[in-house]
């Protein structure tokens, strides 16, 4: 069995709908607010309400600035501009440096996101969310990921809703995220750049491989981050034997004519196992790349939706030295996977071929040490014997605060988990 959660987004979805949606569903608060600290972003606070929104009970989830009123932006609200959301001057990440006119680039929040104190998966989630919006509107406006920039009050607004989404999903100890068909929307919208169709072009970038109803609703009910997240974390189309736990529900700020602006999501175990998983291997033979490009082609596969990629040295014809970048990813993402090689490296072709991974069940934890909490993935093999593996940058960073060799952190971490509570294969 998983822990999967299903986005059930018949009225679209957006970053501050799922934060609120995911508290509904029990994610705690107070641990949220102490998490966000760790960020290093100022200027901010968050709170919580409760709606009823067509007698339905909602959390609305709103991100204040400083002596604002609760910012009414494209990432926060169905509406506006991912670039441009007009705001307080001087507001911004903290340590970190804006582009010109106020606004900060991506590489610097990668970079603040990179440096903050969250755990470790709960960073990588983050990340993984915000590269794939910064891939998406660096396509649509023609700059290199890194440069795309956003406007400080912008960032600080989808800085906190993707890194609150990650930190709720971490407490709710979520396996897999589904998503519904999503409404596109319709009309258009102002911003900085002028008048935008709905969807916006970033979304429709986002959203592929996914199941768009276009001409369903009216404006945008689909944002930049909402997508973003879904993009990043979510498969498409409902889990089969959903065993379901909970629900929660996210409310926008606008009121919507035709349905109730919410964000449903329903939290529950599959029943059945998914032990085998069709994916697709794209490999590439480079001969001519400066070698320091490897390490971002890899973050932003990885940030794509591939599961793992990697590199051989060969030798090719006229003895010439060679990389062959292999990447595994869902047979799905083949084209998207294929169109960052192509557009990131000196290769001119990607071959690729099916495959099938017969896959353990697995879970991820946090648990208790002698050196403080450490998350961990366990998986079942079939025959019962666990595979433990301690998240390696948490393990690093507590050995060297603490001065202790890596090696005694990772056999505090797997002796703790050999302790947990895990259910047993049906």
């Amino acid at each position: 069995m998983a822990r999967a959660l299903y986005f059930d987004a018949f009225s679209g979805v957006s970053g501050d709908m799922t934060v609120g949606a995911l508290l509904a569903l029990g994610a705690p608060f107070d641990v949220l607010r102490r998490e966000l600290a760790k960020l290093g972003v100022e200027g901010y606070r968050v709170e919580q309400s409760v709606r009823s929104v067509n007698g339905i009970r909602a959390v609305k989830f709103d991100v204040v600035l400083d002596s604002e009123a609760p910012v009414q932006t494209h990432h926060h609200d169905h509406g506006g501009d991912p670039h441009d959301h007009g705001g307080a001057p001087g507001t911004q990440p903290r340590g970190e440096a804006t582009g010109d006119h106020g606004h900060v680039r991506f590489a610097a929040i990668r970079d603040l996101l990179r440096c903050s104190g969250l755990e470790s998966p709960v960073r990588d989630r983050a990340i993984a969310i915000f590269t794939k919006l910064a891939i998406a509107e660096g396509a649509v406006h023609g700059v290199p990921p890194d440069d795309v920039s956003f406007h400080e009050v912008g960032a600080i607004d989808s800085i906190v809703d993707i890194a609150a989404t990650a930190i709720c999903l971490q407490s709710l100890d979520i396996d897999e995220v589904y998503v519904s068909a999503l409404p596109s929307g319709s009309g258009f919208v102002e911003c900085r750049h002028g008048t935008m169709p709905v969807p916006a072009p970033a979304t429709v970038r986002l959203l592929e491989g996914f199941s768009v109803r276009y001409g369903d609703g009216v404006g945008e009910l689909v944002t930049p981050t909402g997508a973003a997240i879904v993009a990043a974390l979510a498969r498409p189309g409902a889990p089969a034997d959903l065993r379901i736990e909970g629900v929660g529900y996210g409310a926008g700020t606008r009121v919507l004519a035709d349905r109730p602006n919410l964000l449903r999501l329903v939290l529950g175990e599959t029943c059945a196992e998914r032990d085998t998983a069709a994916l697709v291997v794209l490999e590439a033979n480079i001969d001519d790349s400066n070698p320091e490009i490897y390490e971002h082609v890899t973050d932003l596969l990885f940030a794509a939706g591939a599961r793992d990629v990697w590199l051989q040295p060969v030798v090719m014809k006229k003895g010439r030295p060679a990389v062959v970048l292999s990447i595994l990813g869902d047979a799905g993402l083949k084209d998207v996977l294929a169109g960052i090689v192509l557009r990131e490296t000196s290769s001119i072709g990607v071959r690729h071929y099916a495959v099938d991974r017969v896959e353990a069940p697995r879970s991820q934890h946090v648990v208790d040490t002698e050196f403080g909490p450490i998350a961990v993935k366990v998986a079942r093999a079939p025959d019962g014997t666990l595979n433990i593996a301690p998240e390696y940058e948490a393990c690093r960073r507590i050995a060297r605060e603490r001065s202790v060799a890596l090696k005694q952190v990772y056999a505090a971490a797997i002796a703790a988990a050999r302790h947990l509570s895990l259910p047993t294969s049906d």
